[in-house]
Formats: C-alpha cells, sequence, structure tokens
C-alpha cells in the first residue's frame, strides 16, 4: 500500500521558516522523482520544487528560488521541503508527490500559513 504522509505545517510569521517532511512507503523511493506543490485558497495547485530520483537534481518554482531548498533521504524514504524567509502569498495546502513516468502518487497535504 503506498503511502506519502506530509507533516511540518502550521503557522509562522512572515520572514519565518519550517520544514516540511513527506514520509513515503509501498514504493521503490529511490526510482522516484519527489516533487512539493502547494495550493492557496481559490487557487489551483501550482508546482514548488523537484527533487529528481537517485538524487541527481533540484528545480524550483521562481517563486520559492533562493528561498525553498528540497531535498531527499532515501535511508529514510523521506522527502523534505526547508522553507526559508516566508510571505503570506506561501500560504496554501503543501502536498507532496511521487512520480515515475505515468505513475503519480499523491500525500494527503500540510497547512502552511503565513501571517502576522
Amino acid at each position: 500500500q503506498v503511502q506519502l504522509v506530509e507533516s511540518g505545517g502550521g503557522l509562522v510569521q512572515p520572514g519565518g521558516s519550517l520544514r516540511l517532511s513527506c514520509a513515503t512507503s509501498g514504493f521503490t523511493f529511490s526510482s522516484y522523482d519527489m516533487n512539493w506543490y502547494r495550493q492557496a485558497p481559490g487557487k489551483e495547485r501550482e508546482w514548488v520544487a523537484r527533487a529528481s530520483s537517485f538524487g541527481g537534481s533540484t528545480n524550483y518554482a521562481d517563486s520559492v528560488k533562493g528561498r525553498f531548498t528540497i531535498s531527499r533521504d532515501s535511508a529514510k524514504n523521506t522527502v523534505y521541503l526547508q522553507m526559508n524567509s516566508l510571505k503570506p502569498e506561501d500560504t496554501g495546502v503543501y502536498y507532496c508527490n511521487a512520480r515515475r513516468w505515468s505513475v503519480a502518487y499523491w500525500g494527503q497535504g500540510t497547512q502552511v500559513t503565513v501571517s502576522s
């Protein structure tokens, strides 16, 4: 059974930091690209960051480049998103995604709220 479980969301002030985690099981973690997406209220889900399979490379949306860092730990089958210098526009539900060719798995999401 495939599982992706996000954690680490919460309420943070502008300029603050959060670290999201996504613990996975039920598939071969190392062979999947791992992504973070987010969805703000009333908006479509958008891609945030990607860590390629076998740790080859990382990519970021322009809106988070230089502030967010994605990393993966194959020993723990977990992917992380370190978020620094958070802005109110970073508010939303953050989803973990695993993708390999046409196969995609999603987590249930974790809420991040950036507000003073």
